[in-house]
């Protein structure tokens, strides 16, 4: 059970503003070996078919 006490919730917005900016995901990622490997070979062709547009 999470922990909503009046200190606690301070802690948390503070570790919010500190959070550093990033680019939103554009689909959800995993860090097992079967996710890993997929991403990498969706890289890949990403890569592939801007070079070969560009």
């Amino acid at each position: 059970m999470s922990k909503t006490s009046p200190k606690n919730i301070q802690k948390q917005k503070k570790k919010a503003k500190r959070t550093i900016p990033r680019a939103p995901q554009t689909r959800i990622q995993g860090n097992t070996a079967g996710v890993r490997t997929r991403l990498k070979k969706l890289a890949g062709q990403a890569r592939a078919k801007k070079a070969a547009s560009a």
